[in-house]
């Protein structure tokens, strides 16, 4: 099934979980250069509002999740920073997690050391992806290995109960 509908409209039905992934275009610090245009135009005090209303859903289980940027400064550090290494991708891109009653994932398939075997430019390539129109779809894929870990791990959670923490 696939559902078109606005996340603010969805968010007012009855969940047990959110795993939300807002835009980060007017949030991550990789766009620090022009924060004050955005700023200006509107477009990143919407991001925040649009980033607070999920973070603020009437649900139980809540993840957001989103590269470093400023909302760390408006709704508090994250619970969690993770890397597609720790669940078995070689590629560095630090990706916060704010968790309310979940437990940090855990890693799956630690693969740093494979990884820094590579040359930089292939480690870092999302990091140093150059402009084209794949880069921005490309910069924000989540990761398979983070995907399974959260469905895996979180889905357990939810079906065995708090008491079962990994």
């Amino acid at each position: 099934m696939h559902i078109q509908v606005d996340a603010l409209e969805l968010i007012k039905m009855e969940f047990d979980l959110l795993l939300g992934f807002p835009p980060c275009t007017h949030l991550a610090v990789s766009g620090a250069r022009y924060f004050e245009e955005k700023r200006a135009n509107g477009k990143q005090d919407m991001a925040i509002g649009f980033f607070k209303a999920l973070w603020s859903a009437d649900i139980p289980h809540i993840c957001i999740e989103n590269p470093v940027g400023i909302m760390s400064s408006e709704i508090g550090k994250p619970t969690q920073v993770i890397n597609p290494w720790q669940f078995g991708h070689p590629e560095q891109k630090k990706t916060c997690l704010w968790l309310k009653d979940l437990p940090p994932l855990q890693p799956t398939k630690d693969v740093y050391e494979e990884m820094m075997a590579l040359p930089k430019g292939k480690r870092e390539r999302i990091l140093s992806m150059s402009p084209s129109p794949e880069r921005a779809r490309e910069r924000s894929v989540t990761y398979r290995g983070v995907a399974d870990a959260m469905s895996d791990q979180w889905g357990r959670y939810l079906l065995e109960g708090p008491h079962t923490l990994f």
